[in-house]
């Protein structure tokens, strides 16, 4: 059961963000105190990855758990509305995986952070270090 009317939901869904999200920022910020540089929301490449190193030829998508259906916590699967969130969830899965496949297929890197990672930043600083600037392209 939703905790809020019908009239607010459909309020508050247009508000969600799709790029500049507070998990994203987080990561810029992160990214760009480490010394890196990228560019944002590249529109020539499948997806638009919310960090793109040309350089390196590798791209970062951070994406929401629950937007995504992660396996974890935030992933859960809400209790009311199946069967409009369960094809909602279930496409953002397929297009995320035709976009990574696409992705490869033109020789590009791929790193994915989910939101529940973000709680750790060491460990996903190590990550970016490792992943992004650390592998040759």
């Amino acid at each position: 059961m939703d905790n809020v009317s019908r009239v607010e939901r459909s309020k508050q869904m247009p508000l969600v963000r799709s790029k500049n999200t507070k998990p994203e920022m987080l990561v810029r910020r992160l990214v760009h105190g480490m010394g890196y540089r990228y560019r944002l929301h590249q529109a020539d490449l499948p997806g638009r990855p919310d960090l793109v190193f040309r350089s390196h030829k590798k791209v970062v998508f951070i994406q929401g758990c629950f937007w995504h259906g992660h396996k974890c916590r935030f992933g859960r699967m809400p209790k009311s509305r199946l069967e409009y969130w369960k094809p909602k969830i279930t496409g953002n899965k397929d297009r995320d995986v035709r976009t990574l496949r696409r992705l490869r297929g033109m020789r590009w890197r791929v790193l994915v952070l989910w939101e529940c990672q973000l709680h750790n930043l060491d460990a996903v600083s190590r990550l970016i270090s490792d992943k992004i600037c650390g592998q040759p392209g």
